[in-house]
């Protein structure tokens, strides 16, 4: 049962904690992209998990990808190509100072040549989901017509979509492209999605304005069920930030016979928050592809999610005995 992840690797670069870009000379660099991101999650939770990107036929693209194989990701579907690598920079926030992501992956292999890299009703042969997410068509036309691609040929194919909205606003306007028209045939293929009222309100160009925001998530839920037949769930997280540092986290899975709910986790000493999304994603697919109860799969995710605010980079790197662990509230003891 193979989980297959699509969309672009990058390199991320951070300057050490407490500090500005560029206030010292030294930058910590880490791989990571949402949907690698995801895959390595998965790998380690025990799935049968692999990555379909394009990264360039240098030393840093073959390290990339060794750093994606090394936690267990199939890196057989990697295709490398002329072009840079991608990458971005992270500020970490601290205080009442929000962290800051710059990008720099104009041109980068990926951008340049993922329209035509895949064959993809070949490549997804043997695969039971695809994860994609928004990320993806927001880097061009290029990306946008791959997305696309994909999503059909697996609905064609008969292999499930997991699409994680992950709107990306400052890689929108730096080209011309319409996120309505581009997202809304995407999400026509999506069986699970990871999106919020935001993300329906963009997509259908219409407003959900209750000012309860629980009404908000159930209107924009209707209307997303009413118009893609195939989608089957919608799963977010609900986050209070009282500093960088001191989070709530909750979660919620609507699906179209009603609503489940995952208690909140309190983030006290938050180390990373990047990729959280990502590790929630991979534990909510990870018990949907298993068959686990809704209620289970969504408090699995939660709980992953919970665990990569306490570690560097963007991956998650926990099993599923440490989620479980985590879920069960006995995990804060010395392991002796």
């Amino acid at each position: 049962m193979t989980i297959l992840c699509f969309g672009e690797m990058l390199l991320r670069l951070t300057p050490a904690s407490g500090e500005l870009l560029m206030q010292s000379p030294a930058l910590t660099v880490r791989p990571g992209g949402a949907e690698t991101n995801v895959a390595v999650s998965l790998a380690r939770l025990g799935a049968d998990a692999a990555i379909a990107t394009v990264l360039p036929d240098n030393d840093l693209g073959h390290a990339a990808r060794d750093e994606a194989r090394k936690h267990g990701v199939d890196t057989s579907r990697v295709r490398f190509l002329p072009g840079r690598m991608g990458l971005y920079f992270l500020t970490p926030g601290a205080v009442r100072r929000p962290s800051e992501v710059l990008y720099d992956r104009a041109g980068s292999a990926f951008v340049r040549h993922v329209e035509e890299a895949f064959d993809w009703p070949t490549l997804l042969q043997g695969v039971e989901w695809l994860h994609l997410s928004g990320v993806t068509p927001a880097t061009g036309p290029g990306g946008s017509s791959a997305a696309l691609a994909a999503v059909r040929a697996a609905a064609a194919g008969g292999v499930k979509v997991s699409f994680d909205g992950n709107f990306r606003g400052k890689m929108w306007s730096e080209w011309d492209g319409d996120p309505p028209s581009v997202l809304r045939p995407i999400m026509e293929g999506a069986n699970l999605a990871f999106a919020d009222d935001r993300d329906f309100a963009l997509i259908l160009g219409r407003s959900f304005s209750n000012p309860d925001p629980t009404q908000r998530r159930r209107a924009a839920a209707a209307a997303a069920f009413e118009t893609w037949p195939r989608l089957e769930r919608i799963c977010c997280t609900l986050r209070i930030n009282d500093s960088v540092a001191d989070q709530t986290l909750s979660a919620v899975m609507i699906t179209r016979d009603g609503e489940h709910h995952a208690a909140p986790i309190t983030l006290s000493g938050v180390v990373d928050r990047v990729g959280g999304g990502d590790a929630f994603a991979s534990g909510v697919l990870h018990g949907v592809a298993r068959g686990w109860a809704d209620d289970e799969a969504l408090a699995f995710g939660l709980a992953a999610a919970g665990l990569k605010h306490s570690v560097h980079g963007d991956f998650n790197l926990f099993n599923e005995a440490q989620v479980r662990a985590a879920m069960a509230a006995d995990g804060f003891d010395i392991r002796r």
